[in-house]
């Protein structure tokens, strides 16, 4: 299903104005469109790369071989959604993953985590009975917190309207945000002061003091760590980095909390399901359509885009799933904005420590920890699988190394084989490997990303690693595509190679993402939204910046009218 060709032509763009434009193709875009075009809307897609889906891509690069190229797993992708766009109807499948982690260790021990509490109990308690019975409530606590935390990404955040608004707008705005800091305050009470501590401290904690309240076992406390850096250029000791460790055990697959799972054929499926409800729905998607600038008419709106090749599109309504740094600098045309935006978008922290390799291998890696050697898939191969972080301290090492210009000597790996349960993307008896690695800087001290043999030796050094866990991993390479920061930042669209569209601390989330004062995905500029994981609620394959976005353009659409 992902490569169904969509058209590169921007003729039919020329022929009319549309009631809405969307600037990228990426997953949250695409949800944009689609809800927009249900609405009676007529929307066009415009995406600059010769396929959709952004960071929620499927390519072939290597015959045979279909990579994840960027985003690798899905959780967090809305239920609203998957059930609103009726996804599966539109060829939306979901391959669970059980177990989901798998972290080898160089002493010849392992650990085992997923959804089955038994396995979970089993496994830690190889290395401490007391973290095992810890484990069970720890799930708990954070699963709480999760619902606590769920009926905040739906909506759009209770800012204060912006601009010239009637009286009556004015009112309905503050009692709709006074409705939802009620139903907040509920909440808090229904969960309780001791809880509600809990919570504040998980937020505002470095990670490792949060993991080390609870548990002992070293690796452990490491393989639960790796989900609150994940993506960031942050330390296990960042405060903060708490809530990152929240976020990403908020999502769920088929209605099972906390699960993630691999999408059959890739995760540009996800886009593509996405795609065909908006395509349903009528809306126009066209690939190599690089916009270039807005236009702004003399009255201050947006107009409509110039793209690359001088077209001009028409439209009073734009939005952008670019990252708040590409449209508010690049795309947005000079003095147009406001100075204290304009600062705030500029110094945002949009750094990465993210590189990401695709490989094609002709057998899976064997794990010498298990102690086996049939060339079949084991549950060691279906989930997550954590290389190099048996310790906090190893993470945090490898990150500092990275604040002072080197890629970490010992990277930190997250291999993942989605080919184990997905036949749909490698030959027969061959697999897909992602490797999502950490910690790369955007400008090495000692090299450069663009010169061929310094690439070459940072990926044989993680290939090196994984062969102390898998002997012969190495000779088992047909071939490999590697996306550093920089790559990530001139291929997809992501600024500083950032996977978020912008850093996750607690300085940039909900009423503060992207910039304070303009978390409602409306922007300075009339007829311009925001609708990228540079807003609320943040990164990952989620689609609800997309979704809430499109429900205030149509909000103020209706306002516009009465």
């Amino acid at each position: 299903m992902w490569r169904r060709s969509f058209t590169s032509t921007t003729s039919a763009l020329k022929e009319k104005k549309w009631d809405a434009l969307v600037i990228g193709g990426g997953h949250n875009g695409l949800t944009a469109a689609a809800y927009l075009a249900r609405a009676g809307l007529s929307v066009a897609v415009l995406e600059r790369r010769h396929v959709i889906g952004g960071a929620a891509v499927t390519e072939e690069l290597i015959p045979g071989f279909k990579f994840s190229r960027c985003s690798y797993l899905q959780s967090l992708l809305r239920p609203s959604l998957i059930k609103e766009l009726e996804l599966a109807r539109h060829g939306l499948k979901l391959l669970k993953r059980n177990p989901s982690s798998f972290t080898p260790c160089l002493d010849g021990r392992y650990l085992l985590l997923g959804p089955d509490k038994q396995l979970n109990h089993s496994e830690i308690s190889k290395f401490s009975e007391r973290d095992a019975d810890a484990f069970v409530r720890f799930e708990d606590q954070l699963d709480k917190f999760s619902q606590f935390v769920d009926l905040l990404f739906d909506s759009s955040p209770p800012e204060l309207l912006q601009g010239s608004s009637s009286y009556s707008h004015q009112f309905k705005n503050k009692i709709r945000n006074s409705a939802f800091w009620a139903h907040c305050l509920r909440r808090a009470i229904s969960l309780g002061q001791k809880d509600l501590v809990e919570f504040v401290d998980l937020l505002l904690s470095p990670a490792s003091k949060v993991l080390n309240k609870w548990f002992e076992t070293d690796v452990l406390k490491a393989t639960l760590a790796t989900d609150a850096v994940i993506g960031t250029m942050s330390s296990v000791h960042t405060p903060g980095s708490g809530y990152v460790l929240l976020h990403h055990v908020m999502g769920e697959t088929d209605g099972n909390p906390g699960i993630w799972s691999y999408v059959e054929g890739g995760m540009g499926s996800v886009s593509m399901a996405i795609s065909s409800a908006a395509r349903e729905a009528g809306a126009h998607i066209v690939t190599r359509a690089e916009v270039s600038q807005l236009m702004i008419n003399d009255s201050g709106r947006v107009n409509g885009v110039q793209l690359a090749d001088g077209a001009q599109v028409h439209s009073s309504i734009v939005l952008s799933n670019a990252t708040p740094y590409k449209t508010f600098m690049d795309l947005v045309p000079g003095n147009i904005l406001p100075d204290d935006f304009i600062l705030s978008i500029k110094h945002s922290d949009y750094s990465s420590g993210t590189t990401k390799i695709n490989l094609a291998v002709d057998k899976l890696p064997q794990f010498q920890c298990c102690k086996l050697s049939h060339p079949d898939p084991g549950p060691q191969h279906v989930g997550t699988i954590h290389i190099g972080s048996e310790s906090m301290e190893e993470i945090h090492s490898a990150c500092q190394e990275a604040v002072n210009g080197l890629p970490s000597r010992r990277p930190i790996i997250e291999m993942t084989i989605p080919s184990v349960l997905d036949k749909t993307i490698s030959p027969p008896g061959n697999h897909v490997i992602n490797l999502f690695i950490q910690y790369t800087p955007y400008k090495p001290s000692d090299g450069s990303w663009m010169d061929p043999a310094y690439r070459d030796s940072f990926a044989n050094r993680c290939f090196s690693l994984i062969d102390e866990y898998a002997p012969g991993f190495s000779s088992s390479i047909i071939g490999y595509d590697m996306l550093t920061p920089p790559d990530l930042e001139r291929e997809i669209g992501l600024t500083g190679g950032n996977i978020f569209h912008g850093a996750m601390g607690l300085d940039s989330l909900f009423l503060m993402r992207p910039v304070k004062g303009w978390s409602n995905y409306r922007t300075p500029l009339q007829g311009l939204y925001m609708c990228g994981s540079g807003t609320h609620p943040g990164g990952g394959v989620m689609g609800a910046p997309g979704r809430n976005a499109a429900g205030i353009v149509l909000q103020d659409l209706k306002k516009s009218l009465n």
